[in-house]
This record gives C-alpha cells, sequence and structure tokens, in this order.
C-alpha cells in the first residue's frame, strides 16, 4: 500500500507540472483529489487493514492529501496570474502610465470674495452673523422705518410669500439689514457686525441684476459715533478690497433707514479717474450705500437715540466681484460655465 501511495504521488506531482490551463487542472484535481480518485479509494480501504498497517498508511496518505491540495493550490494561483499578465500584454493601455489626476475643487468667485469682505471687517473688529432668508414684512420693511404706506418701498421689488398688507407677511428679503434689527432688539450697544447673506428681488435678469444676489450689510452702535467713523471704516474697507492706493470718494444719497445717508465710490481703476465706458465717464464707481443709523430705528428696537449713535452700510458681492475682475454680464457667475469659474 505504501508503494502504491509513493507511484500514485510521483505521477500526480509530475501531471501537475504539465497542466497549462485551469481546465487541465481542474481535470487534475477531479482525478487525484475527486471523490472518486485512487486517492480517496486508499483512505476508504484503511479499514481493511490491521491496526498497526492502519496506522501507517492512514498517516502516509492523509499527508499525502494535504501535500496534493497545497500543490494544487499553489499551481491554481500561478494559473490566474499568469492569464492576468497575458490579458494586460494584448490589451492597448500602457499600465506603467501615471495615473489620471483628478481635477481640484475650488472655492466659486462669489464666495472668495464674500470671505475676504469678511476678513477685512473681522480685523476691524466686526462679528460675522447669519439670519434668516424668508423674512417677516415688519423687520424687512416696517422696523427700518419703511411703513406699508412709504414711497421707498417701490425701491423694493418684492417676492411675497403672504398677502402684502399683512403686517406679519412672509417674504423672501430682500436685504439682510433685517438681521440689524433682531440684533439689535436681542443686544444692548456696543454691537458691531456684519450680516452676509443671499437677498431676492422680483425683477428681470439681465447683464447686470439677478433675482437673486448676495449682500453684506454692517452695523455699528455706541455712544459718539459719528460720521467720520463710518467713513474711516469704509475707506478701510476700500483699500483692504481694492488696494492701498485706491481712491474713496464718499457722497451723500437717500435710505429711508439712515439719517444722513451716503455712497462710497472708488476711484475707476481703469482710466484711474480720467472717464472711461466703464464708469460713464465720471471717473468713479459707486459699491455701497451707508449712513448714520435712523433715530427711528434705533427707538424701535429699545435703545436711546439721544444716548448712542451708530451707522449702517450695505453692498452687493456681486457688484464688488465684477469691479474687480472686469467681468461684464453677472449671469456668467451662476452659469455653471467652468470654462469662466476656472480662472478665479
Amino acid at each position: 500500500m505504501l508503494e502504491e501511495l509513493e507511484r500514485l504521488e510521483a505521477g500526480a506531482r509530475d501531471e501537475l507540472a504539465r497542466a497549462g490551463s485551469t481546465a487541465e487542472l481542474e481535470a487534475w484535481r477531479v482525478k487525484y483529489l475527486g471523490k472518486k480518485s485512487t486517492l480517496t479509494g486508499a483512505l476508504r480501504s484503511l479499514a481493511s487493514l490491521s491496526p498497526e498497517e492502519r496506522r501507517t498508511v492512514g498517516a502516509r496518505a492523509n499527508a499525502l492529501k494535504d501535500a496534493l491540495q497545497s500543490s494544487y493550490a499553489e499551481k491554481q494561483e500561478t494559473l490566474s496570474l499568469s492569464s492576468i499578465d497575458k490579458s494586460l500584454l494584448s490589451a492597448s493601455v500602457d499600465v506603467t502610465l501615471p495615473g489620471r489626476p483628478t481635477p481640484c475643487g475650488r472655492l466659486h468667485p462669489i464666495t472668495q470674495v464674500f470671505q475676504e469682505i469678511c476678513a477685512v471687517f473681522a480685523r476691524m473688529g466686526f462679528q460675522v452673523i447669519e439670519g434668516p432668508e424668508v423674512e417677516r414684512d415688519y423687520y424687512n420693511f416696517e422696523a427700518l422705518n419703511i411703513p406699508q404706506d412709504h414711497p421707498a418701498r417701490d425701491m423694493f421689488a418684492t417676492l411675497w410669500l403672504d398677502t402684502e398688507q399683512d403686517r406679519d407677511a412672509r417674504l423672501l428679503r430682500t436685504h439682510t439689514s433685517p438681521m440689524q434689527v433682531r440684533l439689535m432688539e436681542k443686544h444692548k450697544p456696543p454691537l458691531r457686525f456684519i450680516v452676509p447673506g443671499r437677498t431676492y428681488r422680483y425683477e428681470a435678469t439681465d447683464a447686470t441684476h439677478d433675482w437673486m444676489f448676495h449682500q453684506v450689510e454692517g452695523l455699528a452702535v455706541d455712544t459718539d459715533i459719528t460720521l467720520r467713523d463710518l467713513k474711516e471704516t469704509l475707506f478701510e474697507f476700500c483699500r483692504g478690497i481694492f488696494g492701498r492706493d485706491t481712491g474713496a470718494r464718499f457722497r451723500c444719497d437717500y435710505f429711508p433707514f439712515v439719517e444722513p445717508g451716503g455712497e462710497v465710490a472708488i476711484e475707476c481703476f481703469q482710466c484711474k479717474g480720467a472717464g472711461c465706458r466703464l464708469c460713464k465717464g465720471s471717473g468713479w464707481l459707486e459699491i455701497l450705500g451707508c449712513g448714520m443709523v435712523h433715530p427711528n430705528v434705533l427707538s424701535r428696537c429699545g435703545i436711546d437715540p439721544t444716548v448712542y449713535s451708530g451707522f449702517a452700510f450695505g453692498m452687493g458681492v456681486e457688484r464688488i466681484t465684477i469691479l474687480r475682475h472686469g467681468v461684464d454680464d453677472i449671469r456668467h457667475f451662476y452659469s455653471g460655465d467652468f470654462r469662466f469659474l476656472r480662472q478665479f
């Protein structure tokens, strides 16, 4: 029996070495490790042997079975690897080439300018606060000195969610100023913060207007705040965003929630004040509105206007981005065109 096992092992290893395909390997497995193989028959015939022979032959047969199974597994792995190598060699792909780089994302140009504006005011001690985009009529208009019969409401083409006649009607905020009222109601001076966010107007979209745009509003309230503080704050902002050599101009303007009101313009960076098509021959580019907080607004928020004063300002982020980068159409920002967005 032992001699038969020796011959079986020699034949099995010889045939295994000659097996060159998975089909031949499977045939070898059935022949030498299958249920009807010679080795399996030898293990079943152990019962007819004497106890001493059974012990010797059984140990040898089990050892041979383990050895053949191990050799089968190694041969199977070798054949699978060689088949992969052949498929790679026959393919048209050069696997030694480096992989294709994955493009890295970047911030949207509006987001970049948003962060720069917030950083400039943060250096001056302003907190950054966010507020709801769905507002009440009271906070969006009435608390800002714009009652229902005020003609200044015509300045805001509003997207209403409820009836316009309801004092608590909901709307999509037309500016981020409502958050100034909310904060003044909850916190007493001194206050110094900016409110960035999306705003909405019911108007047609063209090269310079969109129904949704971004604003940054700012407010500072304390004792002895003057118009000079407002001008110095905004001039420092202009220098921080447009460069230290940029000229800035302050002129009077009207807004119902400030008195006096004003606007800030920067020197046209294309013509340097000489006058061109961009600045419409004026030499200046208007970038924001501002003014001293109206006493009525302070009173509605529970702040005594005889003790405290403050200034407020608001700017369109798209306008500043357009001026900084020379973009000719606001719609480019939201077109999703990567050829445009990759420039920033």
